[in-house]
């Protein structure tokens, strides 16, 4: 631990603050060219990306709609996603929306699919005036949180954002007004359903840093539960206004699946009570003064006996 310390004292005798900046401008400009790279190629590959990923959901041979398709053969309460009509046709009613959406798409996959690297960089930056435990814990919640939010990225791309669709597409207030979903009304539902799984699948993560520096126990969680399930139905409904209760517990479970993760990774909190579980051995005779003993004064005692030696007039202490 000594040799640990004297090394980021020297290492930090030996840059000083605009070495820093510097080191941190490398690693910013470096940051900014992996993104540009990662658009670039996006922004090529873009129309196959268009054709067979971000436009999938709005085709019958969805995974998601197959899936369904086939378990309402067997299953009832199972919604008949089976319609091979079904199909929903996309318009676009200003001019430059096509181009700048191919732009932006662009650039937001890039962040995303960038951000591993971009942290790594930086991890690059702070790595050498952390001590080695600290390392190993920033080390394990990175990998944590780029699987987690990637993990919530596909659960939002197969079931959240198709099951949004699937309900809106079809719903109509009235036979007499034809849905006509615009380019810009998709792409805004389909990045923003997707990106919010994401970040909400972070929740584990943001609960163990929290649970690891004494902010959050897991006696939070134990006492709002059925709080949390309710907010949680509630927000399942939000994302998916659906009134068939199959679909909304499809999105219900991985979200309170969450909570219960968080509830895991945060630790019990110990009392300062508790840190004595063992008492010290009691001596023939010390029960009672072991128990919160306070001496008394009584003058009949001593007019009549003789003082013992516990009396607080031969032993003060």
């Amino acid at each position: 631990m000594e040799k640990d310390t004297d090394s980021r004292r020297e290492s930090l005798i030996e840059m000083g603050f605009w070495d820093h900046v510097e080191a941190l401008r490398g690693v910013l400009l470096r940051a900014g060219v992996t993104i540009l790279v990662f658009t670039i190629g996006f922004f090529i590959a873009m129309p196959w990306i268009f054709d067979n990923v971000i436009l999938a959901p709005c085709r019958a041979n969805f995974p998601l709609y197959e899936l369904f398709a086939s378990l309402s053969a067997n299953i009832p309460f199972v919604p008949d996603f089976s319609n091979e009509g079904f199909g929903v046709e996309l318009i676009n009613i200003q001019l430059a929306s096509q181009f700048f959406i191919h732009m932006s798409t662009s650039f937001w996959l890039a962040v995303v699919f960038a951000f591993p690297l971009i942290i790594y960089l930086l991890w690059g930056f702070v790595a050498p005036g952390l001590y080695s435990g600290e390392k190993r814990g920033i080390k394990r919640a990175f990998f944590f949180g780029n699987t987690m939010f990637f993990f919530g990225v596909a659960v939002g791309y197969f079931i959240v954002f198709p099951l949004t669709l699937r309900f809106l597409a079809e719903y109509k207030v009235s036979e007499m007004v034809p849905n006509q979903i615009s380019l810009d009304s998709y792409m805004d539902n389909f990045l923003v359903l997707i990106l919010v799984m994401g970040i909400i699948f972070e929740l584990p993560l943001l609960a163990w840093i929290l649970g690891s520096i004494g902010m959050l126990t897991r006696d939070f969680f134990r006492k709002y539960r059925r709080h949390a399930i309710a907010a949680l139905l509630v927000l399942a409904a939000v994302v998916t206004p659906t009134g068939d209760p199959f679909t909304l517990m499809v999105v219900f479970l991985p979200i309170y699946g969450l909570w219960e993760m968080s509830a895991y990774l945060v630790p019990e909190r110990k009392d300062d009570d508790d840190d004595d579980d063992d008492p010290e051995p009691v001596h023939e005779g010390e029960g009672e003064r072991n128990e919160l003993y306070i001496p008394t004064y009584h003058p009949s005692a001593v007019n009549d006996e003789p003082a013992k030696e516990d009396t607080p007039e031969t032993n003060p202490e």
